[in-house]
Protein backbone atom coordinates (compact mmCIF):
# COMPACT_ATOMS: atom_id res chain seq x y z
CA UNK A 1 0.00 0.00 0.00
CA UNK A 2 1.81 3.36 -1.13
CA UNK A 3 1.16 5.98 1.03
CA UNK A 4 2.20 9.90 1.26
CA UNK A 5 3.55 10.80 5.06
CA UNK A 6 5.50 13.38 5.59
CA UNK A 7 8.06 12.24 7.86
CA UNK A 8 11.09 13.73 9.52
CA UNK A 9 13.92 13.49 7.24
CA UNK A 10 16.51 13.83 10.13
CA UNK A 11 14.22 11.17 12.50
CA UNK A 12 14.55 8.40 9.72
CA UNK A 13 17.95 9.13 7.96
CA UNK A 14 19.13 9.14 12.23
CA UNK A 15 16.85 5.97 12.61
CA UNK A 16 18.19 4.20 9.86
CA UNK A 17 21.77 4.66 11.03
CA UNK A 18 21.03 3.27 14.70
CA UNK A 19 19.07 0.93 13.14
CA UNK A 20 21.68 -0.80 10.39
CA UNK A 21 19.30 -0.47 8.07
CA UNK A 22 19.28 0.83 4.33
CA UNK A 23 15.83 0.95 3.57
CA UNK A 24 13.20 3.28 4.41
CA UNK A 25 10.36 0.86 4.62
CA UNK A 26 12.24 -1.61 6.76
CA UNK A 27 13.52 1.21 9.58
CA UNK A 28 9.66 2.56 9.70
CA UNK A 29 8.23 -0.85 9.39
CA UNK A 30 11.34 -1.92 12.89
CA UNK A 31 9.76 1.69 14.44
CA UNK A 32 6.26 1.17 14.42
CA UNK A 33 6.84 -2.57 15.80
CA UNK A 34 8.71 -1.14 18.49
CA UNK A 35 6.56 1.57 19.10
CA UNK A 36 3.41 -1.21 19.30
CA UNK A 37 5.67 -3.58 21.77
CA UNK A 38 6.53 -0.42 24.16
CA UNK A 39 3.11 0.06 24.55
CA UNK A 40 1.70 -2.83 25.01
CA UNK A 41 4.40 -3.72 27.48
CA UNK A 42 3.43 -0.46 29.50
CA UNK A 43 -0.28 -1.55 29.55
CA UNK A 44 1.31 -4.85 31.17
CA UNK A 45 3.36 -2.98 33.26
CA UNK A 46 0.05 -0.67 34.38
CA UNK A 47 -1.63 -4.10 35.82
CA UNK A 48 1.63 -4.75 38.50
CA UNK A 49 -0.04 -4.49 41.91
CA UNK A 50 -3.54 -4.32 40.93
CA UNK A 51 -4.34 -7.97 40.05
CA UNK A 52 -5.26 -10.31 43.71
CA UNK A 53 -3.62 -13.63 44.17
CA UNK A 54 -4.13 -16.51 45.83
CA UNK A 55 -1.40 -16.47 48.43
CA UNK A 56 -2.32 -20.50 49.40
CA UNK A 57 -2.26 -21.16 45.05
CA UNK A 58 0.05 -24.76 44.62
CA UNK A 59 1.45 -24.08 41.06
CA UNK A 60 3.55 -26.74 41.19
CA UNK A 61 0.68 -28.74 41.93
CA UNK A 62 -0.75 -29.77 37.58
CA UNK A 63 2.95 -29.96 36.75
CA UNK A 64 2.88 -33.65 39.41
CA UNK A 65 2.14 -36.44 36.79
CA UNK A 66 1.71 -38.80 39.38
CA UNK A 67 -2.11 -37.24 39.75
Amino acid sequence: MASNVNIDYELLKAAQKIGGYQSKKDTVNLALREFIARRRAAEIISLFGRIEYDIDYDYKKDRRSDL
